[in-house]
């Protein structure tokens, strides 16, 4: 039986939900009829096929949304975290014992990281430019206006970012609820005056829409995916919310609203066939049409947070799971561990969404570009639940198909549907992805003939250690040295390059390797494993999941409980910096060695990424060639 503060719990939860994980999909009504009865997807603006379009939407919420994420996707958390780099995690673990198709999943998954990336740039750039556009309805002499504020929007949106959402998230909650209220309402009022709209509850009359247009459905299931935009963002957010409270916000608010204002846009169609200009924002008389414009806007931009967010938290993961370079991580809340800033990336967006928007110049234009990289990313998920449901959970194969096999069929005529949009601007997510997908993959594979290179050079630790101890003239210091290596087995470039030159070794070694496991969090008692060595000599393994924040001198404050004492005023960090020099050879193209060499020159510093103290850290350099 639950109690007061936990029903409380839960009632806050999912307020806060509604503002971060359903902003997206809830700005989707601002335009999404308008694109299914544009001109080229050719579907008659009549009662009968607008009836059967809004059918088509309601059953696509449910199966899609409802069922596929909120139902299904929503059970396969890893330790609590969700999002499309957490479902590779979780599918890689299930096939550990088969290399190859662990490897072939990993890819999967990165491809639709990358694609997520094109989805960063486009939601902003379609909902504010689609909420601004109400402007027209207001005064059309104001269309000129609409680029203008919507690039001063999207600068300030992204300019505040470094200030981290804490402060605003608190209004996110209450502005999208009053979204979805409208949305409500208007749908409800609209749905009164024409209750014909009704029989899109039907789904027979889904069913006969799509049997009456036969292979020109594509075109309309091209628009109607986005209805289907910020799907992901349910899977996505659940490590900061739970599945509980984001069940029970779909459920009990955004589902509702959303059928209810797209059944009351059939309604206003039905009646007013005109409009179909712009039928969100007919949906208001004059005295409201001025609110429903800046509550718009207010959503829109809601909407583009909870993005672009996700776009740091994607990208801090790739870096943790080694598919990116280090990056600047700064975190924006003492109480939120998910709250960060990245510099960079926030720079790179800022710049892609700009371009983005200037150059579609409707939120028209850019429907024909939003969809290719969401539909791509959803069938990359549902591959990846597949194995996670047989291999992950042990179903038979009937069961997992089963489960997956109906999604996997509707995802693949979605990516079709949207893939003929191609030439009209849905080049440009795929173009994005796969710059984004050569960058990850260059760099995963690049980091892996380097550390090969580097165990092929280096000699093994334990007969090094062996051979110093028996060097009486090495001279030994009173303090201990931390030496990072990526391979515990083999003795760090810094050490042997320290002993080259200084001839000294301190009293205390410390043979650091740090590690990101494929969870998202792991548990302090299991933050170091270590291994005394001989001669003042210790082994010690720094465990992280990729969505911890490594802080390499408490880890070692850690070690006490082990046995290793260590006094942070007498420690010293000796760092090895690869310069990776780019050779011919069969190992990569030239091309992508020389892409990786560009991408380690530029990677971010080690030291703020583990957390050293500036003060404490001897770097030593040393070129590689792979």
């Amino acid at each position: 039986m639950q109690t007061n503060d936990s029903r409380k719990n839960l009632a806050a939860l999912s307020l806060g939900a509604l503002g971060v994980v359903y902003g997206d999909i809830g700005t989707s009504p601002l335009y999404t009829m308008k694109e299914v009865f544009a001109e080229h997807t050719g579907v008659p603006l009549d009662p009968q096929h607008i009836i059967g379009v809004v059918s088509v939407i309601f059953w696509a919420l449910l199966l899609i949304v409802t069922l596929k994420y909120v139902v299904l996707i929503l059970r396969a958390n890893n330790r609590g975290e969700g999002g499309i780099m957490a479902m590779t995690a979780l599918a890689a673990q299930a096939m550990h014992q088969h290399p190859r198709r662990r490897k072939v999943l990993l890819l999967v998954g990165v491809l639709g990281a990358a694609l997520f990336y094109g989805d960063s740039l486009i939601t902003p750039a379609i909902s504010v430019l689609s909420a601004i556009e109400g402007i027209k309805v207001v005064a059309p002499g104001l269309d000129s206006f609409v680029l203008p504020i919507c690039v001063a929007i999207l600068v300030a949106l992204f300019l505040v970012q470094r200030f981290g959402t804490s402060a605003v998230g608190k209004l996110f909650g209450p502005i999208i609820g009053l979204w979805f209220g409208t949305l409500a309402v208007t749908g409800l009022f609209h749905i009164i005056d024409n209750p014909i709209i009704l029989a899109a509850l039907n789904p027979l009359e889904a069913i006969r829409f799509i049997e009456e247009r036969g292979l020109s459905m594509f075109l309309v299931f091209g628009s109607v995916v986005l209805a289907l935009t910020g799907a992901e963002a349910l899977y996505a957010d659940m490590g900061h919310f739970g599945k509980g409270p984001i069940r029970l916000a779909w459920f009990s608010f955004v589902l509702p609203a959303l059928a209810l204002n797209y059944l009351g846009q059939g309604g206003l169609l039905i009646g007013d066939p005109g409009a179909l200009a712009n039928p969100f924002f007919h949906m208001f008389s004059d005295a409201t049409l001025i609110p429903a414009v800046i509550l718009a806007t207010l959503s829109s931009i809601i909407a583009s947070q909870a993005v672009i967010s996700g776009a740091y938290s994607m990208t801090r993961q790739a870096m943790q799971l080694g598919f990116l370079p280090r990056m600047q991580v700064c975190f924006t809340s003492a109480r939120e561990a998910g709250q960060i800033y990245m510099p960079q990336v926030n720079r790179a967006l800022l710049v892609g969404v700009l371009l983005v928007t200037l150059g579609f110049g409707s939120s028209s234009a850019l429907a024909s570009a939003y969809g290719i990289a969401v539909t791509v990313t959803m069938l990359m998920t549902t591959i990846l639940t597949y194995f996670v449901v047989r291999h992950g959970w042990g179903y038979p194969p009937i069961v997992a198909f089963g489960a997956t096999g109906l999604f996997l069929i509707i995802d693949v005529v979605l990516v079709t549907s949207c893939s003929l949009k191609l030439m009209d601007g849905g080049w440009f997510p795929l173009v994005l992805g796969a710059a984004i997908f050569t960058m990850m993959a260059t760099w995963k594979q690049g980091r892996e003939l380097l550390l090969a290179r580097i165990r092929k050079d280096d000699p093994e630790l334990i007969p090094f250690v062996q051979m110093l101890c028996q060097d009486s003239c090495l001279q030994r210091v009173p303090r201990t040295a931390v030496y990072t290596v990526a391979n515990p087995d083999t003795v760090p470039q810094a050490l042997t390059h320290n002993l080259k030159h200084n001839r000294v070794l301190h009293e205390q070694n410390i043979i650091l390797t740090v590690v990101f496991d494929e969870v998202p969090w792991v548990a302090e008692e299991n933050r170091v494993d270590l291994e005394m060595l001989d001669h003042g000599f210790w082994r010690v393994r720094v465990n992280y999941g990729f969505k911890d924040a490594p802080d390499i001198p408490y880890a070692l404050e850690l070690c006490k409980a082990k046995g290793l004492e260590i006094n942070q005023f007498e420690t010293s960090y000796f760092l090895s910096r690869e310069t990776v020099v780019p050779t011919s050879g069969n190992a990569m193209p030239d091309w992508q060695e020389h892409l990786f060499a560009a991408m380690s020159r530029n990677a971010g510093s080690v030291i703020e990424f583990f957390g050293l103290p500036n003060n404490s850290v001897i770097e030593l350099g040393t070129r590689v060639q792979i």
